[in-house]
């Protein structure tokens, strides 16, 4: 798979913890779209791209002791995020996490929130070898695009879905560490 759409389709599997949470801010009817939707897209994308880095990093720094089984722990990091995805938008879980007010402390929390599992796909990134450069800029791109359009999205769409748009992004993210595993054990 080309790493441009393989990137795409992480950046849009990771992202669906912020439509989530955009959603539900969106469905808020006192609040101003464009100034949230601005200014929570901005954050999301930051912080999702920037915390891409941050685990490569983190990666970088022990893989040469764990390069051996780097497509495992690359494959239980995915899938694991990815189960836990699909589990939040099963049981509907939505965390209670919705920004009433646009305060830097509550909208820094979300994104920190919002972008953990970012950060343990930089982590996988690292084991495997992958340049995370390209990859930020699209997973912080996407990040912010869906984010914007969930806000505005909110209020039609909030009572509709609710937070089964994460078992989109679980399924994409389990598939991809599948890929990688079994391109792992096709080598072997």
């Amino acid at each position: 798979m080309d790493a441009v759409i393989e990137s795409v389709l992480i950046g849009l599997g990771l992202a669906m913890d912020c439509f989530a949470v955009t959603l539900a801010t969106g469905a808020t009817a006192s609040i101003n779209r464009f100034k949230t939707a601005t200014v929570l897209a901005a954050t999301f994308g930051v912080f999702q791209g920037g915390m891409t880095i941050g685990g490569w990093l983190l990666g970088i720094s022990f893989a040469s002791f764990v390069n051996r089984y780097a497509p495992w722990i690359a494959f239980l990091l995915l899938a694991g995020i990815g189960v836990k995805m699909c589990i939040e938008g099963v049981r509907g879980d939505d965390g209670g996490e919705r920004p009433s007010s646009l305060r830097a402390g509550v909208v820094i929390g979300l994104a920190i929130a919002t972008s953990i599992d970012a950060l343990a796909v930089g982590i996988s990134y690292a084991l495997l070898g992958v340049d995370p450069v390209l990859p930020s800029l699209i997973i912080g791109a996407i990040a912010s695009c869906i984010s914007f359009t969930g806000v505005y999205a909110g209020m039609r769409l909030a009572p509709v879905l609710g937070t089964r748009v994460d078992i989109f992004g679980g399924v994409v993210l389990i598939a991809i560490g599948v890929k990688v595993l079994a391109e792992h054990l096709a080598l072997i």
